[in-house]
Parts: structure tokens; sequence; C-alpha cells
């Protein structure tokens, strides 16, 4: 799915008012489109005020990708332990594979 120019000049203009630590709002981010000629439909800009006004943006950029980040603070605590499970598979399924690729060979460390 492509992300429309409204959208994307909505997002540039948050980035930028992030970066300068100024509060994400409707008008200010207006105020950057207009300055930058970009013409958008009238509820995009409040759209995305609405939408990050409880956001950290830079918290956001700087979680990017990772578990806990990505969920709602609600849920945070119930992923931990998920993700510390699957890593504890993890490392069981690294174990076992290292071992049967020493069977493999034909030797192993206690023969």
């Amino acid at each position: 799915m492509a992300i429309s120019k409204p959208e994307l000049a909505c997002v540039y203009a948050s980035l930028i008012l992030a970066d300068d630590d100024i509060d994400i709002t409707g008008e200010k981010i207006q105020t950057i489109l207009k300055a930058a000629n970009v013409e958008v439909e009238p509820y995009w800009p409040g759209l995305f005020a609405k939408a990050l006004e409880n956001a950290n943006v830079k918290d956001l950029i700087t979680n990017i990708g990772s578990a806990v980040g990505a969920v709602p603070a609600g849920g945070a605590a119930a992923a931990a332990p998920a993700a510390e499970a699957k890593e504890e598979k993890k490392e069981e399924k690294k174990e076992e594979e290292s071992e049967e690729e020493d069977d493999d060979m034909g030797f192993g460390l206690f023969e």
C-alpha cells in the first residue's frame, strides 16, 4: 500500500516539529505545509496531530523494530514474558542443532 502525498507531507511536518521539540498540533503542521507550498485537505493536519498527541515521536523513531516499543503501554508487560519464552526456545533449538551437527560429522565431544 502506497502512502499518499498528503499523508507523507504530514509525516514530514510532524517529524520536523518533533525534532525541534515543538508540540505537534494541526495548526503547526498546516503552517509547515503552507511554507513548503504543499496543499492538503484541511482534515489531514488535525488527523495527524490527534494521532500523535499522546505519543513521543522521538521514542517511536528510536524504538522502531523493537517488540516492546511496538506494543501499546498496556500490553508491554505481557509481551516481555512471551519474548523471553521465544528466546529460550530459540536457544534450546540452537543447542539441539549444534549437537546434531557434531553427530553428522562422525565424532562428538565426549566420544
